[in-house]
């Protein structure tokens, strides 16, 4: 079973209504909270979520040119950050 993890603001985005409201919506539901690396709280869809999250995407127009032109400049710099990050960790280099 797939799971979807969300913030709280993406939830409200989502169900249309404010961060707070859709923390109430996520204790009333019981549904799983966790801390994230980033610092941010995310929950866990349940399947209804999750069905009215596959519907958004479905009516969603998107041109998959821009997503893959988004994409690939995510990844250039993810890559730059990375190859920054190592080069201090190469051997004689001071």
């Amino acid at each position: 079973m797939p799971q979807i993890w969300m913030t709280y603001d993406e939830l409200a985005a989502l169900s249309g209504c404010s961060a707070a409201e859709a923390r109430m919506q996520v204790m009333h539901l019981s549904l799983d909270r966790r801390k994230s690396r980033d610092g941010n709280t995310r929950v866990k869809l349940n399947l209804a979520l999750m069905a009215r999250f596959f519907e958004t995407i479905r009516e969603a127009e998107f041109d998959p040119n821009d997503a893959i032109t988004a994409l690939r400049e995510t990844h250039r710099q993810m890559s730059g950050a990375l190859v920054t990050g190592q080069e201090g960790l190469r051997r004689g280099v001071a």
